[in-house]
């Protein structure tokens, strides 16, 4: 062995080292750093909306710490009994829930279709919804706003529904014909062998096999629409507006509506956040199954 091939050995071997040596421990403890960082404004979101406002208005948040006294339910009991707060969260989830079903339901159907049906003119309609990502939501606020206005769901809840729908199936088709084009050919043919009709095939093959893809399109389309107000604010009014709007309306109102804001505003954090982790473990016993499979 030259000296040469001696020292680049050498140079690996450390650098092998210390990647090692940064994937234990070290990396460990700086993710769990940035972790406890992240946190720190949730945390304090939490502890502000378990006070009251007096405390809030004269002291930070970590004042709890050494007068534990301080925490109270009463600001969620408050919220509760706002008409327009209850009324708006409970919008959010009509409008949510609608939104990301129908967004993978009829996305899973379009990207099955691009993936394994033949039919005329798909890869030109296929490029079409590839084009539509691109189309930025500000483009359709105002033509839309005069459809629905024609038809008599402007302002209504299933108006909101229906743009999000519209926005989100563009990428879901993407997403999923690309997952569903991996899926072995081999597979498929013997499910028709076996007398699997398309629907059935879709049904009882090809959605299990997308649990992973379905998952995590599930997981984006909730977070945007549950997160979205520029959408609420055109298209909803007084009785149909979700919770951002109502928390962006009594911002407005900001030093006489603390107790209001603060646990509304934990409540509109932390469901997203629940349904996240929620989702995030069907997604990874998914792919842990592919994986063995």
């Amino acid at each position: 062995m030259t000296t040469l091939e001696t020292s680049v050995r050498a140079r690996r071997s450390l650098a092998a080292r210390v990647a090692s040596g940064a994937a234990g421990g070290v990396m460990r403890v700086f993710l769990i750093l940035v972790a406890v960082f992240w946190l720190v404004p949730t945390f304090g979101l939490l502890v502000s909306s378990l006070r009251e406002p007096t405390d809030i208005a004269s002291s930070g948040w970590w004042k709890v710490f050494t007068a534990p006294g301080q925490l109270t339910a009463k600001s969620y009991q408050t919220l509760l009994e706002n008409d327009a707060i209850t009324s708006s969260l409970f919008n959010t989830i009509w409008i949510t829930v609608p939104a990301t079903l129908l967004v993978v339901l009829i996305g899973a159907m379009g990207g099955y279709a691009f993936a394994w049906m033949d039919f005329k003119g798909r890869d030109w309609w296929f490029l079409v919804v590839v084009a539509l990502l691109v189309v930025p939501v500000q483009v359709a606020l105002i033509p839309l706003s005069d459809l629905f206005g024609k038809i008599g769901i402007f302002g209504d809840i299933i108006g909101v529904v229906l743009f999000h729908v519209g926005f989100g199936l563009p990428f879901a088709i993407f997403l999923l014909r690309n997952f569903f084009a991996e899926i072995p050919r081999e597979l498929l043919e013997a499910a028709r062998l076996d007398g699997a009709g398309e629907i059935r095939l879709f049904a009882t093959v090809v959605m299990p096999l997308a649990a992973p893809a379905l998952a995590s399109l599930g997981i984006f389309q909730f977070l945007w629409v549950w997160n979205d107000m520029l959408v609420a604010l055109v298209f909803s009014n007084a009785e149909s507006q979700p919770l951002t709007v109502a928390l962006q309306q009594q911002v407005r109102q900001f030093g006489s509506n603390i107790e209001i804001l603060a646990p509304g505003a934990f409540i509109s954090m932390v469901i997203p956040l629940a349904v996240f982790f929620a989702f995030q473990r069907q997604f990874v016993s998914g792919v842990m199954a592919g994986a063995v499979k």
